[in-house]
């Protein structure tokens, strides 16, 4: 569906739960007990959805591997039609367990969170010393022949001297390694002169070169991608700070509580639960926030104006 701006709106991030097994430092506090909308409503929605344009859907959380049932939501996505590919980003802790039968329900494509290959570091960013379990869950994945991305948040003073370290992940195994700037979405305050700029680490790495992803390519809208001589994978940049990409935009989220949110970085929200059971009006007010999602986000307004980055799905 295209949208006021101009946008073919065709990528449904589902947040299926806030709850987490790490406590990262930029992610933010969960609310116990929050709702969470069941696999039936979900495969509701996401089938309105495609009736709306949606052929992508990614799994979120919080940490979606939480949810006893993520296989079964996976499965009845999988089987709506005009879904074409799913996707799950994970923090890789349960994911041992998961990738064959995640795999085998319709899963393609997961990004696993990696912020340190250093395993005090690692602790002290999550809060748990689970690197090894983290490592252990990309061979797995990787052994049973899913696409592995590795999404890295840098932040100054903490992690960035690792940015090499976890660049060459993609080196000798066909692993695509994306570096996302940090955002402004905890309670610590401002968080500017953490962030560590795509550009800063494309010029670091000087020996990159970029590709050419294609115009009608998702990745194109999110990431820039380089490749390097001698890399089995790909190096990706994110970056919604300092070089925001509003403009090719294509995506729409699905929050654990049954909202949509038409933008990450927006504070705008649509309850639209009281619809769930009825088909047309459902598809028809999916519609209308389709065509209410705003020109761009508004990373830069007042700090606790958004919800934190486990409540809505990154």
């Amino acid at each position: 569906m295209i949208d006021n701006f101009g946008r073919d709106i065709n990528y449904l991030r589902v947040s299926v739960t806030q709850r987490c097994n790490l406590r990262c430092v930029y992610c933010g506090t969960e609310i116990p007990d929050a709702k969470e909308i069941s696999a039936n409503d979900i495969s509701k929605i996401v089938s309105a959805f495609a009736k709306c344009g949606i052929t992508k859907v990614r799994l979120t959380g919080g940490e979606p591997l939480v949810r006893k049932d993520i296989v079964d939501i996976t499965k009845k996505i999988s089987n709506i039609d005009g879904i074409k590919k799913i996707a799950i980003t994970t923090n890789g802790v349960l994911l041992s367990d998961y990738a064959k039968p995640l795999q085998d329900a319709g899963i393609s494509v997961v990004n696993i969170s990696l912020d340190s290959l250093n395993r005090e570091r690692y602790k002290k960013i999550t809060g748990f010393d689970l690197l090894p379990t983290v490592l252990e869950s990309i061979d797995v994945a990787e052994k049973v022949g899913m696409k592995i991305r590795v999404n890295t948040v840098l932040i100054k003073g903490e992690n960035e001297d690792e940015a090499e370290d976890i660049l060459n992940l993609a080196k000798d195994r066909k692993i695509d390694v994306r570096f996302i700037e940090l955002m402004p979405f905890s309670d610590t305050g401002s968080n500017e002169k953490l962030i560590v700029t795509g550009d800063e680490l494309i010029k670091k790495f000087d020996f990159l070169e970029k590709i050419d992803t294609g115009n009608s390519n998702f990745e194109k809208s999110v990431a820039r991608y380089y490749k390097a001589e001698g890399f089995k994978g790909r190096i990706g940049f994110i970056n919604p700070i300092s070089d925001k990409f509003c403009d090719g935009c294509n995506r729409i989220r699905l929050l654990s509580d049954g909202k949509i949110r038409p933008c990450l970085g927006y504070d705008s929200s649509v309850d639209i639960m009281p619809f769930i059971d009825d088909e047309e009006k459902l598809t028809q007010e999916i519609e209308k926030i389709i065509l209410s999602k705003p020109n761009g986000h508004s990373f830069n307004c007042e700090y606790g104006n958004f919800h934190a980055m486990n409540k809505i799905g990154g």
